[in-house]
């Protein structure tokens, strides 16, 4: 379960939001919806990101595991993060 998640909301949220979501980012696009991207490390972290959506009574479009190399090279991938201690 753990890896780098995409969660598309209907409607804009402000950027300021990025913070209050423990998000890597946070976009408005101009199809009208905002796209949130994150690592998540567990399926509860998952629920929990969920469970703020569900708090704001924001409308869910979509949740999609993502290859976070194709948005940025440079960011570690899940396996990378979780073995750079060992």
């Amino acid at each position: 379960m753990s890896g780098w998640y995409e969660v598309r909301l209907e409607g804009h949220l402000d950027p300021r939001w990025t913070e209050w979501f423990d998000v890597l980012s946070l976009s408005a696009e101009s199809d009208g919806t905002t796209v949130l991207r994150s690592r998540v490390t567990d399926q509860a972290a998952l629920h929990g990101l969920l469970q703020k959506v569900r708090d704001l009574g924001l409308p869910l479009v979509s949740v999609s595991q993502i290859d976070v190399t194709q948005i940025d090279p440079d960011l570690p991938t899940a396996h990378e993060t979780i073995n750079k201690g060992d």
